[in-house]
């Protein structure tokens, strides 16, 4: 009877077996979204693409998610053509896992001159057209399990700018200003705002050291691209950087712990951030720093005394300064002991003793920060 006993239970346990190996042996079928893909973004009536601006962010292309019902990461490709049958069209960036991509006015030039355009006025060509987009949304990498769902194509309007002849044409940069109760403006969008300092090299780059009055009620800052106006702002969601473009709705503030020194930097592009503290405890107070040069009023003979922020000594400012095309450098006490500069227009890193900055003529807000020697030119234009 014992024998009996475990044959059955031998027997019991190899079908149990089978069973199991059986139910391992199950795959999964992706299969399309029914929902289907699409552009989120909003385009322009029109991308007005100047070489000059090569480095600006032109479109960021946003989608929606896409679910394929399969235990494995979606993937996005975002494609672009000159023509809307997408025949020998352009990869701009494939393997994505966000679904957003920031495409910068070199690459719409690019794909313009592709298409035939140019800004030449004594070509034929015309300057005015038409380029293409869309995303494809992919999982499996080979031919036999691919599942791929394409979204319908966004035409966008561009025009390749021609020069003027008459006048060089007025350069204004993006710009990144602190609002928040974690700086110097508090939540006023127009409070004299502490901007962020611009990478001379690249333009979606910014940098700040500097004080931050946070604290455990401190609800922290947030960016604006403009002086005055709420919207873009720029923020967290979730811990990683947006805006409100890409949200639609406001991001959540950068959060800040103490009431202490920081050094902040932010890709516009990659939607990147870098933050930590900063030891000032070791950068001198100064008294008095100015700008001059022959761009200036007074030439090389006097300064243009910079007001010196009463929230942080560190960061100096004037603004509606007037210059005429020269060069200038800023320096300390009236006098050449100590003096900062570099060979970079409207932005840079000066270095004591460095060379004289190039400057163009016209009215300016000027910055400036002792501790890493940033500087910042923001051109004003006034309606006539």
């Amino acid at each position: 009877m014992k024998k009996i006993s475990i044959l059955l239970f031998a027997f019991a346990a190899v079908l149990s077996f089978n069973a199991c190996s059986d139910d391992d042996d199950f795959s999964f079928v992706a299969k399309p979204d029914p929902e289907g893909i699409s552009f989120e973004n909003e385009p322009l009536a029109s991308y007005a693409l100047e070489a000059e601006n090569e480095n600006n962010l032109a479109e960021r292309f946003v989608w929606n998610a896409v679910d394929f019902d399969a235990p494995t990461p979606v993937k996005y490709e975002l494609q672009s053509s000159v023509e809307n049958t997408f025949e020998g069209m352009t990869i701009l960036a494939s393997d994505l896992t966000e679904t957003n991509y920031g495409v910068t006015v070199k690459n719409m030039i690019s794909l313009a001159e592709e298409a035939g355009l140019d800004s030449d006025p004594d070509t034929e060509a015309p300057n005015t057209g038409n380029l293409f987009f869309r995303v494809r949304a992919y999982v499996g990498d080979k031919a036999s399990n691919l599942v791929e769902q394409l979204s319908d194509t966004l035409s966008l309007y561009v025009v390749l700018v021609e020069p003027k002849d008459d006048a060089e044409p007025i350069e204004l940069k993006p710009q990144l200003f602190l609002v928040g109760d974690a700086t110097a403006a508090g939540w006023n969008p127009e409070n004299t705002n502490t901007p962020l300092f611009r990478d001379p090299e690249n333009e979606n780059v910014f940098f700040f050291t500097g004080r931050f009055a946070g604290g455990a009620d401190v609800e922290g800052f947030k960016l604006l691209e403009t002086l005055g106006q709420w919207q873009p702002q720029w923020g967290l969601d979730n811990g990683n950087v947006s805006n409100s473009d890409l949200l639609g709705s406001d991001p959540s503030a950068f959060k800040v712990s103490e009431d202490t020194y920081y050094s902040f930097s932010i890709n516009k592009e990659d939607l990147t951030y870098t933050w930590e503290k900063y030891d000032a405890s070791a950068a001198p107070i100064y008294s008095s720093i100015g700008i001059l040069g022959d761009a200036t009023a007074d030439g090389w003979d006097a300064d243009q005394d910079l007001t010196k922020s009463t929230f942080d000594p560190h960061i100096w400012y004037i603004e509606g300064i007037t210059v005429t095309d020269g060069e200038a450098k800023f320096r300390l006490d009236n006098t050449w002991d100590t003096s900062w500069g570099a060979d970079t227009a409207l932005s840079g890193q000066g270095t004591l003793g460095g060379p004289n900055i190039p400057v163009s003529a016209g009215t300016y807000n000027v910055w400036f920060n002792d501790i890493d020697g940033r500087y910042l030119f923001i051109r004003q234009v006034t309606e006539e």
